[in-house]
């Protein structure tokens, strides 16, 4: 079932008919070759859900039309993970739990593109222990994080059908993954720190230049045509994720937006900010008024906290303002040395 086909284009019924001309046939055979190879890998199960030149090039996850027509239950989470609203958002179809945004528009193409915050390494990581919680999560309560917290909503129930497809999709995408490993490229991007703190001053002339165009002069977004989600997604206000939300820490924003926006123009290869912009964009955008999160049960040990987790308290000294905003380096330097004052 995995066909050059998928790689190239959607199925017939969504694309016009044309004539290629003799260069684009040879173009056509080309890629063609390369891909018979991932094609290969893929049905032999030896690579994985990732396309590699090398054991150096980064992850990424294959095209949607390669989940074979008798995989339901993961096509139906892949189609979940582009379209939660339509399902799951104020008027969803099978329940009313989340806020408008889709899961996509966090995690690039189905969390399938490099450093875009993908699910490269969700299948061979999960079950893990996690600080936040203190406790070893699975695939299921990582997903109900992130409805509660990127999505400002309700769990689902985990052994609904929603639920066992979008674990079943994040198996498909991470098929074939190292036990324990974190594919290079996977998750997002850690960016060097600033030797100063973030900006949101700074951070607004990058939002109002690169950002606001899709995103909006108030952060509120662009409904879809269908209007049952974002075509480009609130980043703050009533329907934006919450306070206890990943992009809530600027160095998950930060990276996120190094490689991959403006969307559609910047990604792992030809990022268009450089890392002051990001930074300072990052602390632009988590400056502004948002859903808040009842965050008493996290960092059960405050010694585990990220070194730009924005609320106190702390175990090491320093203040929530530059545990917001930075300098992180003296901070994360401090903890090395395990000294804890600054």
């Amino acid at each position: 079932d995995c066909r050059i086909e998928a790689y190239l284009h959607p199925p017939m019924a969504n694309r016009p008919s044309t004539r290629p001309t003799y260069r684009v046939f040879l173009k056509l055979t080309l890629l063609a070759s390369f891909l018979w190879v991932g094609c290969a890998q893929r049905e032999g199960g030896s690579e994985g859900s990732s396309v590699k030149s090398d054991r150096e090039s980064l992850w990424h996850g294959w095209n949607k039309y390669q989940i074979k027509p008798s995989d339901s239950l993961a096509r139906y989470g892949r189609e979940l993970i582009e379209n939660t609203s339509f399902y799951l958002g104020p008027k969803g179809r099978m329940a009313a739990i989340s806020n408008g945004m889709n899961c996509q528009n966090c995690h690039l193409d189905g969390g399938t593109l490099p450093w875009a915050n993908n699910y490269g390494a969700v299948s061979s990581t999960y079950p893990r222990f996690r600080d936040r919680s203190g406790t070893v999560e699975s695939i299921e309560k990582r997903v109900n994080d992130c409805l509660e917290r990127s999505l400002n909503g309700r769990p689902l129930d985990t052994v609904s059908r929603e639920m066992r497809a979008i674990v079943a999709y994040m198996h498909w995408v991470g098929d074939g993954g190292e036990k324990g490993a974190r594919p290079k490229g996977s998750g997002i991007m850690d960016l060097p720190y600033l030797d100063r703190p973030a900006d949101p001053v700074r951070g607004r002339t990058v939002y109002v230049a690169k950002c606001q165009s899709c995103h909006g002069a108030e952060g509120q977004g662009q409904p879809n045509l269908e209007g049952s989600g974002y075509a480009y997604p609130p980043l703050w206000g009533n329907h934006s994720y919450n306070s206890g939300a990943g992009l809530f820490r600027l160095s998950r924003f930060a990276g996120f937006v190094k490689n991959s926006m403006p969307f559609g123009q910047a990604d792992h290869s030809k990022p268009q900010l450089t890392n002051e912009e990001c930074w300072d964009v990052a602390a632009f955008v988590n400056s502004q008024p948002r859903p808040k999160k009842d965050l008493s049960s996290d960092w059960p040990d405050i010694s585990k906290k990220p070194v730009d987790h924005p609320f106190g308290p702390y175990a090491d000294g320093f203040t929530e303002e530059q545990h917001k905003f930075g300098p992180f380096a003296p901070i994360a330097e401090a903890r090395k040395k395990k000294i804890s004052t600054p």
